[in-house]
């Protein structure tokens, strides 16, 4: 089964980190996951400017090395930069010291004050200790989630999983990687017209 709405029990058993924002202004906080990566992230990169919307990537430290130049074109357009580890690590899976590593490595490339567990998941011990020596950090999870990554899913549901659950306040996470490409390219464009239309606006953190 694939949420596309981010379930109540969720954010009731972790509610220090940010599944939404404010519920009373008309904004969407449009994030995009695991890149930069070529193709993919180029073409988001111009899908935006198209809309001229700005929006928040969520960066893995490894690609940023292997892919500079397109993470200045990131920047150059004046979109927000969030944290996703260096090698895109499995918090449940990974020791607290060596977690707080991948994040450290990442944070020296993407020098970000947000961050997004990948897979979302993370331990109460490691958010303790991010909170501890980061007290600033933001940790963004979502509460609107394309699934666009999913290869059994059709471009047109994967668009329709952010234009049914999208409300004020919504964080929707899309994906700049090969696995999400052909959804991506079919739901963006088509998502982006719809909200426009409907009087939304974007922020990023």
């Amino acid at each position: 089964m694939f949420f596309a709405k981010s379930p109540a029990l969720f954010k009731w058993l972790y509610p220090t980190l940010t599944w939404h924002e404010s519920r009373e202004e008309k904004y969407i906080y449009l994030s995009f996951d695991d890149g930069p990566i070529p193709i993919v992230t180029p073409f988001v990169l111009k899908t935006l400017k198209k809309f001229n919307v700005k929006a928040t990537f969520f960066c893995i430290g490894d690609n940023v090395r292997k892919h500079p130049e397109i993470f200045e074109e990131i920047c150059k357009d004046g979109h927000a930069l969030g944290n996703h580890t260096f090698h895109h690590v499995n918090g449940w899976k990974t020791d607290d010291e060596t977690y707080l590593d991948e994040f450290e490595k990442c944070q020296t490339l993407v020098h970000s004050t947000v961050f997004r567990p990948p897979y979302g998941r993370i331990k109460r011990s490691q958010i303790s200790k991010l909170k501890k020596q980061y007290p600033d950090l933001k940790i963004v999870m979502w509460d609107v989630l394309s699934h666009d990554y999913h290869p059994g899913l059709s471009p047109k549901t994967c668009l329709n999983n952010v234009l049914n659950h999208a409300e004020n306040g919504s964080i929707v996470v899309f994906h700049d990687s090969l696995k999400a490409q052909k959804r991506l390219e079919y739901a963006l464009p088509r998502a982006l017209d719809y909200w426009i239309k409907k009087g939304y606006q974007f922020k990023t953190w």
